[in-house]
């Protein structure tokens, strides 16, 4: 979804909760992947891959610059022959640590196994986030949630644009050692050169 229809979704849904949880959310999601380089993992349930989330997410770190963006997704089923890209099966989550972000979106009640696996990724350093339709194990287990229950003005598909628009947004600049004078200056350069606003 490009930036103009996240503007309209976001002016539609003005009044209602959804831009301000989904830009926090999206914000969380930054902030834990971008100071650790990385290492984002994407996991659905058995009936449901997030691939559309997936896909929005690359997106989102080509066009903001934040590489760190790129999820990993993992599957519940792996198929021999696979691409490599979609060949991370359900063990990665058995070996995520600290350092590593695991982000869960579950429309409907996980698995016991998922929500195992989830828990020991998180016991062993993970930051857990989720999208979820307010089931209370899932919750429980994430650092940060993000609820869609069954009524609410948007569906889950709704809320993942928003929040990978909102994650690859340009905000604050996150430091990055010797970079981050140059980013400042880069941003000012910008600034100053930019035309003025246009005038009706």
């Amino acid at each position: 979804m490009d930036a103009v229809r996240v503007a309209l979704l976001r002016e539609v849904l003005a009044g209602t909760q959804w831009p301000a949880a989904t830009r926090r959310f999206g914000g969380t999601l930054r902030s834990c992947v971008v100071p650790h380089g990385g290492g984002l993992l994407l996991v659905g349930t058995e009936e449901y891959e997030p691939w559309h989330l997936a896909a929005h997410l690359v997106d989102e770190s080509t066009w903001s610059g934040l590489p760190e963006l790129t999820p990993t997704l993992v599957r519940h089923r792996v198929e021999p022959g696979d691409p490599a890209h979609l060949s991370v099966g359900l063990g990665r989550i058995e070996a995520a640590g600290r350092g590593e972000t695991l982000l869960v979106v579950v429309p409907e009640r996980p698995g016991a196994g998922l929500l195992e696996r989830v828990h020991d990724a998180r016991r062993a350093g993970a930051t857990v986030l989720s999208l979820d339709n307010g089931d209370p194990e899932v919750r429980g287990l994430a650092h940060e949630a993000l609820s869609v229950a069954d009524g609410e003005d948007v569906d889950l598909d709704t809320v993942q644009h928003l929040v990978s628009a909102a994650a690859g947004e340009n905000g604050v600049p996150v430091p990055r050692g010797r970079r981050r004078f140059r980013d400042r200056l880069s941003r000012l350069a910008d600034q100053l050169t930019a035309p003025p606003p246009a005038r009706w």
